[in-house]
């Protein structure tokens, strides 16, 4: 196996070494405030959603020691910002201005354009004579571009109450990635005592305010906390992040009117969501459409319908769909429902999210990844192959589809919609589909077969790959057994029923990294150490790849 190991302190005074164009550039260390002065740049700084000609950049102003997150205290204020091809500054890009105050919690963010496709960039704020630290970002190719390559650091479910970040501190080290995607749970809405680490919910670190969120002030208090992360910090200055939320920015098995984490009487649904959806909205670098149901743009305060899904095209070798998978979907069945997992009805979509992405995987680009919160293969027990499945069900009428679920959050408790999904990639003759994903808190490399109980047999929709969680609880974590002991026992059972399952691992935590050319994509899986050890090291464990045209996976003897 292949080990990196970093040491924190060294690379955080040391300063993130990259490659910007031929030649190693150093970013300047964070910038510090003068003895006895406020700091103005407390949050860091970040990017995301690059287009071939723009790039979203943030950050976080603190003007006056009143002004702290979710406060709603200090002044309107004017912070300058600036966009470079090098790290000096030498040659300034563009630059401007931009107006914030508790409106959006002194938060900036800004759409940069003008930029030149497939290239490095530096960017800094300014406010009151400070400078940010300064951070780096990248366009994405030209639409018509041909990229040898394009590579993804991944990474899912991030509770700070669980651990360090480890995991952010080894992305930020590599040389390689051109931007990280981040598949939901960005943050947690527990508060301390109520999901920490491991059996005994231990906080390694407490979270901010110190109970669970639920108003706005309470959703950008936790965002803040996140952004201090020195880690998580260092992986923003970094590189531009793609993200999309699940259900923990609001709160637990969110569904479109609730969620099982917010009892009947603790607090209004929609008023929750649209505190959690503005605070996401103003702390996070992504574009974000307020949207009618019918997909028309208009502008509202209540931020309920704040449109995330989205397209990122890489040239002619990918497009990135990003899902929302919370914002529409129905409510989960119960576990004593079992053949309401099938019911046409329901949705884990919605009608129109699931219209644009059967649109966009007709797209001319090679690879269609597609960026999914919660796993879409089928993980079931007892599946019949499709012929005996309605005989069965004339006499018992009880029988899922797809055999019954593992898990009814995921796509397998609305398998309509998964199944007119995988008929549009049939029907089309798409190939290359690729699903990447969060959630689960272990890792996964998956065929996609049409019938998973005539598997290998049949023919396959695509593959998918699950990251495992950055801090998140996992199995041996909950049951508090040692590692590869009661996890090999599960793990071989799901195997076995579900033979589409090439990798599962159910114990460890860490990042992945996603890379795509024009011959295969690929999946790497490094494991992080000792959670509680904040210089914990990173050791790559496992790759898949599919070939091109291909639809299936195979397994790779070692990392890109």
């Amino acid at each position: 196996m292949i080990q990196t190991q970093i040491d924190r302190r060294t690379l955080i005074a040391a300063g993130l070494a990259t490659a910007a164009g031929a030649g190693a550039i150093a970013l300047p260390e964070p910038a510090e405030a003068a003895s006895g002065s406020l700091n103005h740049f407390q949050h860091g700084v970040a990017s995301g959603d690059p287009l071939p000609d723009r790039v979203v950049i943030w950050t976080r102003v603190t003007p006056t020691t009143d002004a702290t997150p979710g406060s709603g205290q200090g002044e309107e204020v004017l912070v300058r910002w600036e966009v470079s091809p090098t790290a000096d500054f030498g040659r300034v890009t563009a630059k401007g201005s931009q107006q914030t105050g508790p409106h959006r919690d002194h938060t900036v963010k800004l759409d940069v354009t003008g930029l030149a496709p497939e290239s490095w960039y530096f960017y800094r704020f300014t406010y009151n004579g400070q400078t940010s630290r300064v951070g780096r970002t990248r366009t994405a190719p030209a639409a018509d571009a041909a990229p040898e390559n394009v590579r993804f650091g991944v990474v899912s479910c991030s509770n700070l109450q669980a651990g360090w970040f480890a995991s952010y501190r080894h992305l930020a080290a590599r040389d390689d990635l051109h931007a990280i995607l981040h598949l939901g749970d960005y943050l947690y809405e527990y508060g301390p005592g109520e999901y920490g680490y491991g059996m005994a919910n231990e906080d390694v670190r407490p979270h901010e305010p110190a109970h669970e969120m639920h108003t706005l002030a309470d959703y950008r208090i936790r965002h803040a906390q996140y952004k201090r992360d020195v880690d998580l910090s260092a992986a923003h200055a970094r590189l531009p992040w793609i993200v999309t939320w699940d259900d923990h920015e609001s709160a637990n098995d969110a569904w479109l009117l609730g969620a099982e984490n917010n009892e009947p009487g603790e607090y209004d649904w929609i008023d929750r969501k649209t505190n959690a959806n503005q605070a996401y909205d103003e702390w996070m670098p992504l574009r974000v459409d307020t949207a009618t149901t019918e997909g028309a743009t208009v502008e509202t305060d209540d931020h309920l319908h704040d449109r995330i899904y989205r397209r990122l095209r890489f040239g002619s070798l990918l497009e990135l769909s990003m899902l929302d998978l919370r914002s529409y979907r129905s409510q989960q069945v119960a576990r004593t429902d079992l053949a309401g997992v099938d019911d046409p009805d329901r949705t884990i979509t919605g009608d129109e999210q699931l219209a644009w992405l059967k649109d966009g995987l007709l797209t001319d680009a090679q690879w269609k990844i597609v960026g999914n919160p919660v796993m879409i293969a089928p993980v079931t027990f007892g599946a019949l192959p499709k012929s005996l499945i309605t005989p069965v069900n004339d006499v018992t009428g009880l029988l899922p589809d797809n055999g019954i679920a593992y898990n009814v959050d995921q796509w397998d408790g609305y398998t309509a919609d998964r199944t007119e999904l995988f008929e549009h990639i049939r029907n089309n003759a798409i190939t290359d589909t690729v699903f990447v994903t969060g959630d689960i808190h272990s890792g996964w490399a998956c065929d996609l077969p049409y019938d998973s109980a005539v598997y290998p047999l049949g023919k396959t929709a695509g593959v998918e790959f699950v990251a495992t969680s950055v801090t998140s609880n996992n199995l041996k974590d909950i049951l508090g057994a040692p590692r590869r002991t009661v996890s090999l026992t599960v793990e071989n059972i799901i195997r076995t029923a579900n033979r589409h399952v090439r990798y599962l691992n159910f114990d460890d935590h860490g990042y992945s990294v996603l890379d795509v050319t024009r011959n295969r994509a690929q999946m790497d899986w490094y494991v992080i150490g000792e959670r509680k050890d904040s210089n914990t090291t990173a050791t790559w464990t496992r790759s898949y790849a599919t070939a091109t045209g291909s639809n299936r996976l195979h397994h790779v003897t070692q990392p890109v």
